[in-house]
């Protein structure tokens, strides 16, 4: 059965062209919407150097605040009375809420008020980042808020199978699984580049280690110095340089602690690309995520992934046969998943091979069409997020 075309409304205090998986996926997922014939709406925080936007029936700039700690990261702010007034003019079908900050909460009160059904994702794991900082009562606070905020939505959308069973063990309800693609066409062994790699110092057989994301503690980059280490102990014959590429708060401390690495800064489009597929190995040793885009893109870059096992590395990377994994939080073995990857070439070339095989296959299409399918179902059940607290919410 075919979809009929829907007034979409995205909420976000992210988009493109931030750099983030909450941007990129948002990203994605609008455009393949509109491709699909839907109209498409997007509310989000103004972002620097942007100008007010008036009387677009496609885009609400709202104001934002940074998140102290973040720079170039913000939470927005916008009344409900705003809102009332805008989606009386122009009634979305639906709303999708891609984030629980103040401007998707305003939102998610706004749409009650109008009786519009809203479907929610959980995109950002902000009681794992408290715990990372430190903050275990704001975890414990934040996992109240977040359950309180997703049980007033039609449906939560979750990005892997260990994300749900973790949220359905803190009592979430509702959630259904929403994977993430990845363009294969972009991020391709292709685009390797030697010119590239001499300006990290490196020939043709050097190997580059590689991290792709944010530069930020609850990424848990300690571990790429031991990591690294024990690779040029393992093999004093091989040439390795530690290649990051990203931004964050933690690049200035993370440059004292790495003086040899090669730090490029945050990056996007074919440039990301190309730095992808001139990289050999990829650590990944975050702890925190919801997905992890970066792993795919990797994959699908021709690039051996050394990773925890959850999330994404999880679901796409077969140990031994695509990538290497380590149980979470042992670093020795994910120290010696990455030694087992240089054991011999033929190793490496076989892993990279499958690898960017399996991601090939992890297009954007069928998972647009899902998310339509989960968008599409809550405007056929607009009283499905109700259950018990319905009451309380027609207070909201």
């Amino acid at each position: 059965m075919n979809t009929p075309a829907l007034r979409i409304t995205l909420v976000s205090e992210t988009f493109p062209p931030e750099i983030n998986g909450v941007a990129n996926t948002l990203g994605r997922l609008g455009e393949g919407l509109r491709q699909r014939g839907h109209q498409i709406e997007v509310v989000r925080p103004r972002q620097p150097g942007e100008g007010p936007v008036h009387n677009d029936p496609h885009l609400m700039l709202c104001r934002g605040w940074a998140l102290p700690g973040y720079p170039g990261l913000q939470w927005g702010e916008v009344s409900i009375r705003t809102l009332l007034r805008r989606w009386r003019r122009q009634r979305p079908d639906v709303l999708y809420i891609a984030t629980e900050g103040p401007l998707g909460f305003s939102a998610l009160r706004a749409a009650r008020r109008l009786g519009i059904p809203v479907v929610s994702g959980f995109h950002t794991n902000f009681p794992q980042y408290s715990g990372q900082y430190g903050l275990g009562l704001l975890a414990r606070l934040l996992t109240h808020y977040l359950r309180w905020f997703h049980r007033r939505t039609a449906v939560t959308l979750v990005p892997s199978a260990s994300q749900r069973l973790e949220l359905e063990r803190r009592g979430f309800e509702r959630l259904e699984l929403l994977a993430r693609g990845v363009d294969a066409c972009l991020f391709n062994p292709a685009r390797r580049s030697q010119a590239l790699r001499e300006g990290w110092g490196l020939s043709t057989d050097d190997i580059a280690v590689l991290h792709v994301g944010r530069l930020a503690v609850e990424k848990n980059l300690g571990l790429l110095r031991p990591c690294l280490e024990a690779l040029q102990k393992a093999y004093p014959q091989k040439r390795l340089r530690l290649i990051l590429v990203g931004d964050g708060p933690q690049r200035a401390a993370l440059q004292r602690l790495l003086p040899d690495a090669v730090f490029c800064g945050a990056q996007r489009g074919e440039v990301l690309a190309e730095h992808y597929a001139s990289g050999d190995l990829f650590l990944f040793p975050s702890l925190t995520e919801t997905f992890g885009n970066v792993v795919l893109e990797g994959m699908a870059s021709g690039l051996a992934v050394i990773a925890y096992d959850e999330a994404a590395a999880a679901q796409h990377i077969r140990h031994g046969h695509s990538g290497a994994l380590a149980m979470p939080g042992d670093q020795a073995a994910f120290i010696d998943a990455a030694c087992w990857l240089l054991e011999d070439e033929e190793t490496l070339r076989r892993v990279r091979l499958n690898a960017r095989q399996h991601a090939s296959r992890q297009g954007w299409g069928a998972i647009v069409e899902q998310f339509e399918g989960y968008l599409d179902g809550a405007c056929r059940q607009p009283g499905a997020a109700a259950g018990r607290s319905g009451q309380f919410l027609q207070r909201l």
